[in-house]
């Protein structure tokens, strides 16, 4: 099912913007991970886009370039892909749709949290407004999905996630696990495996020098994890993860 881009009234409710024609599928995902990127970096340049999607540089080159013609990116060379407002407020509802789903496949449908993110990405699409309202009310209105990311309001809000990582701590830190990647399913399952799930106490025991990996403390169990793996867990300190 494709879509016009949202934007909002002086009342802030939803209302279409008609740019000419519908948003494909490919716009959509193109849309989706250029605020992807943008969430971690200060620009998204086609080849950190064409990354987040899994394609060539040159297609992505040429979808920007008619999204930039629909008034939902701007792109300057050497300057990276921008949204604008249209365009983030767009792209901040398929996020929504996406991890509202993620969140109904695991708690609904018992699908594994390694799994539900690929299922989102087929259902994303075809979903419509009253749908997602079903859902978002049968799941008691959620503000994050199962893998701790924080879920679009319906307004368009989207609260910030921390910034920094696992990969950041400090030796004696106490943390809560607060996020985790769920781009691959491999490291969702060794996640898992160790009980790093979202809201979980962490206690940084040991740090090896020289970007080594941290010996740490999930629920009375310590073990090592790379340092690459928990710069893919995003936490705050315990009592942050208290409030």
């Amino acid at each position: 099912m494709t879509k016009k881009p949202p934007n909002t009234d002086d009342k802030g409710n939803t209302r279409a913007v008609d740019i000419g024609a519908p948003l494909t599928q490919s716009m959509e995902n193109h849309l989706k991970a250029i605020f992807a990127v943008l969430e971690k970096n200060d620009r998204a340049s086609t080849s950190a886009v064409a990354r987040e999607i899994g394609v060539a540089p040159p297609s992505v080159t040429a979808m920007v370039r008619r999204l930039a013609e629909l008034g939902l990116v701007t792109h300057e060379r050497y300057q990276g892909v921008q949204l604008t407002a249209v365009g983030r407020r767009t792209a901040l509802e398929i996020v929504r749709h996406h991890r509202l789903l993620e969140l109904y496949l695991a708690e609904a449908l018992g699908v594994p949290w390694d799994r539900v993110h690929d299922e989102a990405e087929r259902l994303e699409h075809a979903i419509s407004e009253d749908v997602e309202e079903r859902i978002d009310a049968v799941l008691g209105n959620p503000t994050v999905d199962p893998h701790g990311s924080p879920i679009p309001a319906r307004d368009g809000t989207l609260l910030r996630s921390t910034a920094w990582t696992l990969g950041d701590a400090t030796e004696g830190a106490v943390l809560v696990v607060a996020e985790v990647d769920d781009g691959s399913p491999e490291l969702l399952r060794y996640l898992a495996e160790l009980g790093m799930f979202p809201g979980v106490r962490v206690e940084v025991l040991h740090i090896d020098p020289f970007n080594g990996p941290l010996r740490v403390r999930v629920d009375r169990r310590e073990f090592v994890i790379g340092r690459a793996a928990a710069r893919e867990v995003r936490v705050r300190t315990a009592e942050e993860g208290s409030n």
